[in-house]
C-alpha cells in the first residue's frame, strides 16, 4: 500500500533539555551545573524540566523539589520564563530555515525537514546535520545542543533522534532495517505508550523484532484499525501520509504561588485560564462541548469536575458555567489548593455546529468576543477581561508550553 523511500528523506531535530538549555544559554553561570526549571521556588512544587547535569542525579520532569534537593543538594532552582522559551524557539526555527527549510514544527523543541537532491545521500546528509548544529551554535547559542536523526521517513528520523542523546547524530538507512531497531524497547517507538504496550503484550509481541515479524493484518488488529497498517509501513521506511487531524483539546494549568492558595486566588486563576482557553478556541474557529476543571490540593487530593455543555466558544457563557462549577468546590472547601487546570474537550469546527446550539445570544455576543480578542491582540494581554479573572491576573503568568507553540506575545499559563 505504501512505497518505500529508496534513499534518505527526512531530518529530525530534537533540542536537548530545551528549557534548561535556554536558561544555561541566557545565564552562562549555570552552564555545566544541575538546574531544575520550576513554576515557583518552593519545596512543595515540582520540576517542570531539568538539565542533563540534574538528570544524572535522578531529577526529572515531575520530581518534587523537596525530593530533588535530597538527591542533588547543589541543585539550582530557576523560575520558568516562558516568554524567553518562546522567543528562543522562534529564533531556532529561523536559524534552521537558513540552512534547510523547516517542513513542520512538531513541538516547542522539535522540528522536521525534508532532504532534497544530493542531501539524501548519507555522507551529505551527515554534513548537513553537522552544519545545522554549527549554525545554531554560532548564531543562536553554544549551550543549545540538539540530537539529529536522519531516515527514509519522518517516523524513522524521529526514532533516530532519540537513539543518541545529548547532541547525537544517528542515520538510519533503508538497508539497515529492521536490525538497527532491534536494540530498542517497544515503548521507545513513537506511537507505543503504556496502553498500546499492554495490547501488544496481549498479542505476544514483546520486542521490536517480534513487532517486525507480525503481519500487517495482525498489527491492524492490535491497533484496532488502519493505524496498525501505518505502523507496519512506517517502521519499514515507507512514506506514510499523515492523517488529517483536528485539535482535540485545549488546556491550561498553573501551580499557585503561596499567596494565591485561597478560594479567591485559585478561582481567579481558573477564570483567567478559562478566558485564555476561550480565546485560543476562537482563534481555531472551534467550539467546545465539554469543560473539565481539576484542583490539586497541598495534601495531594484532587477535586475534579467534568461538565457537558451545548457547543460554545463564548467567554461570558463559559465564565458563568465556571462560576457554577467553582460554587460546588467552594461549598466543600476544606483543603488548600496548590495547582489548578482547565481543559476544553469535545472540540469541533464552529461552522459545523448548528448556530442555535451554541450562539444563543446572537450576532451581538459574537461581535463582543471578537472585540475582546482584537483589543487584547492590539494592546496586549489583559487589556480587557471578564471581571471574574481579577484575582488571578498576576498568578496566571506563563510557564511552559509543551505542545502548543504560542506566538512571541502570547504569555499566559502552562499550555497543552
Amino acid at each position: 500500500m505504501y512505497r518505500r523511500a529508496p534513499v534518505l528523506k527526512s531530518i529530525f531535530i530534537d533540542f536537548n533539555a530545551y528549557f534548561a538549555s535556554v536558561e544555561q544559554q541566557l545565564q552562562p553561570q549555570l552552564r555545566g551545573k544541575p538546574i531544575a526549571i520550576v513554576p515557583v521556588k518552593a519545596l512543595t512544587t515540582f520540576a517542570l524540566a531539568a538539565s542533563y547535569e540534574a538528570k544524572a542525579y535522578g531529577v526529572t520532569t515531575g520530581t518534587r523539589i523537596g525530593d530533588a534537593l535530597v538527591r542533588c543538594p547543589q541543585l539550582i532552582l530557576v523560575q520558568a520564563r516562558h516568554t524567553e522559551y518562546i522567543r528562543m524557539h522562534h529564533a531556532l526555527v529561523d536559524c534552521v530555515n537558513t540552512v534547510i527549510p523547516v517542513k513542520r514544527v512538531m513541538s516547542i523543541d522539535e522540528m522536521v525537514c525534508d532532504l532534497m537532491g544530493g542531501q539524501r545521500e548519507p555522507d551529505q546528509a551527515r554534513r548537513l546535520a553537522n552544519h545545522i548544529k554549527e549554525t545554531i551554535h554560532t548564531t543562536v547559542g553554544v549551550a543549545l545542543n540538539c540530537s539529529i536523526g536522519i531516515g527514509p521517513n519522518d517516523y524513522l528520523a524521529k526514532t533516530a533522534s532519540d537513539m543518541q542523546k545529548p547532541n547525537g547524530l544517528v542515520v538510519i538507512e533503508q538497508h539497515q532495517l529492521p536490525e538497527i531497531l532491534y536494540s530498542l524497547n517497544l515503548n521507545d517507538l513513537v506511537g507505543i505508550g503504556k496502553q498500546m504496550l499492554v495490547r501488544l503484550h496481549r498479542h505476544s509481541i514483546y520486542t521490536v523484532e517480534q513487532l517486525f515479524a507480525a503481519s500487517e493484518k495482525k498489527l491492524r488488529t492490535v491497533w484496532g484499525g488502519i493505524e496498525g497498517e501505518r505502523m507496519y509501513a512506517r517502521i519499514r521506511g515507507a512514506n506514510v501520509p499523515l492523517a488529517a487531524t483536528h485539535k482535540s483539546s485545549i488546556s491550561h494549568e498553573h501551580v499557585l504561588e503561596p499567596s494565591l492558595r485561597t478560594v479567591a486566588g485559585a478561582s481567579g486563576v481558573i477564570h483567567r485560564l478559562l478566558q485564555k482557553a476561550a480565546t485560543r478556541l476562537r482563534s481555531y474557529a472551534m467550539v467546545t462541548a465539554q469543560v473539565t476543571i481539576t484542583i490539586k490540593h497541598t495534601t495531594g487530593v484532587k477535586w475534579k469536575k467534568r461538565t457537558h455543555i451545548a457547543p460554545t466558544n463564548d467567554s461570558l457563557h463559559l465564565t458563568q458555567l465556571m462560576s457554577d462549577i467553582l460554587g460546588e468546590w467552594t461549598a466543600s472547601y476544606t483543603q488548600v489548593p496548590m495547582k489548578v487546570s482547565v481543559e476544553l474537550t469535545k472540540l469541533s469546527i464552529a461552522d459545523s455546529v448548528p448556530i442555535p446550539l451554541f450562539n444563543t445570544n446572537g450576532p451581538a455576543r459574537t461581535k463582543l468576543n471578537e472585540s475582546l480578542d482584537h483589543l487584547n491582540s492590539k494592546f496586549g494581554k489583559n487589556t480587557i477581561y471578564v471581571g471574574s479573572a481579577w484575582n488571578g491576573l498576576e498568578g496566571s503568568s506563563t510557564h511552559i508550553a509543551f505542545n502548543h507553540i504560542p506566538q512571541q506575545d502570547d504569555a499566559d499559563g502552562t499550555e497543552r
